[in-house]
């Protein structure tokens, strides 16, 4: 299968998805959110599949959501398919969650939005000491996408979720280690090295094994989840048909701070 935003290919029992769209910080849009869901498929689907690791290209991991689309739709009054955007990416921390094989994040950079919360979905996250985690959607007046507060109020408690969401601090990756996000921390140059030794610790585990640990615990913790995504998409909806949005990707692309006004 042919992709064009990511690069995907097997190596060894694992299936290496990377993010492949530097120029625009790997910000997703559509096609791309696409692609990741095809690529999921693909791993589900090969039994010569153990495990799933996630990285990206560029000196940014993921902004999230391309910020040049959201300005051209805000421009061009296509509300609607950064609507799409939205509802996709729910869909790929769903189905991060749902991978009956191990999930891995490789991150050497700064990650933000969406792909911040897809960090929270996979089931271990290894990131390089240059890494900042940073719920950046109370910048451009919206709420947390990809089933954010669903994941990371399960993950670090409802107060640290809070605190995180509204004010849109980055989380450093030290802080990210302390907080239980991260698996393990390393420096940039020893982040291959740290990767692959949990992939050689995983591949010695049982396959029947994973499947049914990911089972219990999407029964534990995440069996609700579809009601709360039916929810998300709802206000991220009515958000992204607000002035404030549209005044926060101005700002954005202004390099100014928005001057919201609740509307």
């Amino acid at each position: 299968m042919s992709f064009s935003t990511v690069l995907y290919e097997v190596l060894d029992e694992v299936a290496v998805l990377t993010f492949n769209r530097p120029t625009v910080s790997n910000g997703f849009n559509i096609p791309m959110c696409l692609e990741i869901l095809e690529a999921f498929q693909l791993v589900a689907n090969d039994d010569e599949v153990k495990i799933l690791l996630i990285k990206a290209n560029g000196k940014i991991f993921s902004i999230g959501g391309d910020l040049a689309e959201m300005q051209r739709a805000v421009d061009a009054d296509d509300i609607q398919s950064l609507v799409k955007i939205a509802e996709l990416v729910n869909v790929i921390s769903f189905e991060m969650k749902k991978m009956p094989k191990p999930v891995i994040m490789c991150v050497n950079g700064p990650v933000a939005g969406a792909a911040a919360n897809m960090v929270v979905a996979a089931d271990f996250c290894i990131a390089s000491d240059k890494a900042r985690f940073i719920q950046a959607f109370v910048g451009v007046g919206l709420a947390p996408d990809a089933g954010g507060l669903y994941l990371l109020t399960r993950a670090i408690g409802v107060t640290r979720a809070t605190h995180l969401v509204m004010t849109g601090e980055a989380l450093t990756a030290e802080k990210a280690l302390e907080y239980g996000i991260l698996y393990r921390l390393c420096e940039s140059d020893k982040l291959e090295k740290t990767t692959d030794q949990l992939i050689k610790k995983l591949k010695r585990g049982s396959m029947n094994s994973y499947k049914a640990m990911k089972e219990m615990i999407w029964e534990s913790q995440f069996s609700a989840w579809e009601g709360y995504a039916k929810l998300e998409l709802q206000l991220q909806k009515s958000l992204a048909f607000t002035e404030d949005f549209k005044e926060g990707v101005r700002a954005y692309s202004e390099k100014r701070r928005p001057n919201f006004n609740g509307k």
